[in-house]
């Protein structure tokens, strides 16, 4: 999210999360000024919680971004490693670590994360850290046995309702929607995740774990 009056609409859709990118090389990186300028939005907001999404940043970096506007979860999408977490952590967030889930994907390397993560982000193995466009294979989630809930994310888009319908995983706790619901990078079609979320709460059997969108 980038755009003011985007940010604005989104929020009467009433979504439980909101991701804001602070990686440079990303189309939807939001620099300083803008984060000022949806700031103001945010004023006397609640219950959105807002995500700020860093790549391989530094603590600093990420302390920097919090002061304009206070950020409730930091997500995780490179190779941080389960120390820096825990710093994270330790500053007053909720930490999401991202993991790029292709076939040979190796679910013991999340051992060392459970202690010092609030929920990790099962995404798509592609070219780019996140947004590649496309769903991986559900189906190797079944090999995911921890107990940190997750956000589920990689090319979810308006079609994606009938697999998720069909889709259950005890520890499944929310949808991340990006590029499968936008009209332009960082601008999202208000219209379509309307209907989305309408769609998937009539026609989805919600899993318990399963609450947030």
């Amino acid at each position: 999210m980038r755009t003011p009056q985007n940010v604005k609409a989104l929020l009467e859709v009433g979504l439980d999360f909101m991701g804001f990118i602070f990686y440079e090389k990303s189309p939807r990186y939001v620099d300083d000024a803008v984060w000022t300028n949806i700031s103001e939005v945010f004023d006397n907001q609640q219950d959105v919680q807002k995500i700020g999404v860093f790549v391989n940043a530094s603590l600093e970096t990420i302390l920097a971004k919090n002061k304009i506007l206070k950020l409730d979860l930091i997500q995780l999408h490179g190779q941080e490693s389960p120390a820096f977490c825990e710093e994270v952590r330790a500053q007053g967030f909720k930490v999401i670590k991202v993991f790029s889930v292709g076939s040979s994907f190796d679910f013991s390397q999340l051992s060392p994360y459970e202690k010092v993560c609030d929920y990790f982000l099962f995404d798509t193995k592609g070219k780019q850290p996140g947004g590649n466009g496309f769903q991986f294979d559900w189906s190797l989630l079944a090999e995911y046995r921890g107990d940190i809930p997750f956000f589920l994310g990689g090319g979810i888009n308006p079609n994606s309702v009938k697999r998720l319908q069909v889709f259950n995983h005890p520890m499944f706790f929310a949808i991340d929607g990006n590029s499968g619901f936008e009209l332009a990078p960082a601008l999202k079609d208000i219209d379509v995740i309307q209907q989305f979320k309408k769609q998937y709460a009539l026609q989805t059997i919600i899993p318990p774990n399963t609450q947030k969108s």
